[in-house]
């Protein structure tokens, strides 16, 4: 493009902003309105565009439509000589009224079928996320056209130096799996803030050989930012909302000679042999012996006090406090977030909530065992689920969860010494190695279909079924003796 054609200077980020931020307050069918083109080529751009199944649409409308040059796969930044990137992505406002991101930011394409680019440093993906150029608009599902959303942030944003140095521990997990033929069994949870997401709409469909194992096929992936690390940059950098987080890392010089997974386990480390009730003592905590006590202890060996640290809010990793009794076994099962039965029967496996939830989520496993009257720490570890258990037996587990649901949840009344209980047909913990289903609160409700209510909860502790009847809210939960089975040696 020849900078006469163009209302800013290509070779400058603050140009490019500048202009960018012309979109804030109109929809992207006001741009494609005040565009001088043809009414023919409006209408075949509104068709062309308009189609909420379409990828990376609305950004690549812009790219044509408002900045002037063709959209394209290139690694390259799309303003190359000014080094930045443009990124249109979505965001959705709560109910409670906080926003977070629509979903992970794509950055570029990993190729299979060819040597992978080692180096961050000379990397495309550096090239592609140095600078960009961020183009927020609000998703509302309600409205009869993505076209009608609204763009209200345009703004640059280049990842802080603490960030990068996490960017590129994440970069090279990522093409050490895949130099060593392991591209089947990456997943976004692998990592922190990079991930290596899923491209296409079907496993089927979407699996090609890999370079380095040709004999293995491998899902195709993008590298990408995470949802839970762009909505934090949407709060903290785009809208500047108030930061409530607190930093594990102080200093990025902490990063200096190890890594941000080694700089946790060591902290926490430094306290193993120490009981829950000397760990109270020593960061000046009341022993009260509730269950969040053992998770707060966590916090407190990471220097972060209010169970808010950054860094996990960024890279979405879930603290879970593992108490093993004496002869090692662990007497809890693990409960995942709550759910809501009648979302979850409409669901696909790869768009589910429980899919999403082990693919894009670490853990911290946290570790005491019981000694004596206490619970001594025995250490800790990060884990993810392994792509082999999530495809398959947890997947399985589901589709059996998915389909009594869809036949109809049985609901038995029964009288027993201690008062009425009620029983249904879901598949219980025997029936699968990882993951079972179970009420998520400890308040009953229920309402059959003769009316009868039953319970000491009410409405805000059941959910409707689809004949009418309440049921107890339920969630999932992850099997005390797989999560035993997944703790490293020493840990037990």
């Amino acid at each position: 493009m020849s900078e006469s054609f163009t209302p800013y200077d290509e070779t400058d980020p603050l140009s490019i902003e500048q202009y960018g931020q012309r979109l804030i307050g109109k929809t992207f069918m006001d741009v494609i309105q005040e565009a001088n083109l043809s009414y023919d080529t409006k209408t075949e751009i509104i068709d062309k565009y308009g189609n909420p199944r379409r990828k990376g649409g609305l950004g690549n409308l812009l790219e044509e439509i408002y900045f002037g040059y063709k959209a394209n796969s290139d690694q390259q930044a799309d303003f190359f000589e000014a080094g930045v990137e443009l990124k249109a992505t979505p965001y959705e406002r709560l109910k409670s009224g906080k926003i977070r991101a629509g979903e992970r930011l794509v950055i570029t394409m990993i190729g299979y079928d060819q040597p992978i680019e080692i180096d961050f440093s000379t990397s495309h993906v550096l090239d592609k996320i140095n600078i960009i150029l961020l183009v927020y608009y609000l998703r509302n599902k309600e409205l009869e056209k993505n076209l009608y959303y609204p763009i209200d942030y345009v703004k640059l944003f280049s990842p802080p130096k603490e960030d990068m140095r996490i960017i590129k521990e994440d970069y090279e997990k990522i093409v050490s799996k895949i130099q060593n033929g392991q591209a089947h069994e990456l997943s976004e949870g692998d990592t922190m803030y990079l991930g290596a997401c899923t491209k296409g709409s079907t496993a089927l469909k979407s699996t090609v050989p890999q370079y380095y194992a040709p004999d293995i096929p491998a899902r195709k992936r993008a590298f990408c930012f995470k949802n839970s690390y762009m909505t934090y940059v949407l709060n903290k950098y785009i809208v500047q909302d108030v930061d409530t987080y607190e930093p594990i890392i102080r200093d990025v010089s902490e990063l200096e000679h190890t890594t941000f997974e080694q700089l946790i386990i060591s902290k926490i480390n430094a306290y193993v042999g120490q009981t829950d009730k000397e760990l109270c003592e020593i960061f000046e905590r009341d022993y009260n012996n509730n269950k969040s006590q053992w998770i707060d202890l966590a916090y407190r060996m990471l220097g972060i006090k209010s169970n808010r640290a950054q860094e996990f809010i960024k890279a979405n990793i879930v603290v879970k406090a593992i108490r093993l009794e004496k002869n090692g076994t662990m007497r809890e099962s693990s409960p995942l977030p709550p759910m809501k039965l009648m979302e979850f029967v409409n669901e696909d496996w790869e768009d589910s909530t429980l899919y999403s939830y082990f693919e894009e989520t670490r853990f911290l496993f946290v570790v005491f065992k019981k000694d004596g009257d206490f619970y001594k720490l025995k250490g800790c570890q990060l884990w993810n689920m392994p792509r082999t258990d999530l495809d398959e037996v947890v997947k399985d587990g589901w589709e059996k969860i998915r389909t009594v649901v869809q036949n109809g949840i049985k609901l038995t009344k029964k009288e027993t010494a201690s008062g009425v209980i009620i029983k249904n047909n879901l598949p219980g913990k025997r029936e699968n190695p990882i993951i079972h289903i179970r009420p998520h609160s400890q308040k009953r409700f229920y309402i059959l279909e003769n009316g009868e209510k039953i319970g000491d909860g009410s409405y805000a502790d059941a959910e409707q079924l689809q004949d009418g009847r309440w049921m107890q809210k339920q969630s999932f939960w992850m099997n005390n003796s797989y999560v035993l089975s997944q703790l490293d040696e020493g840990l037990e």
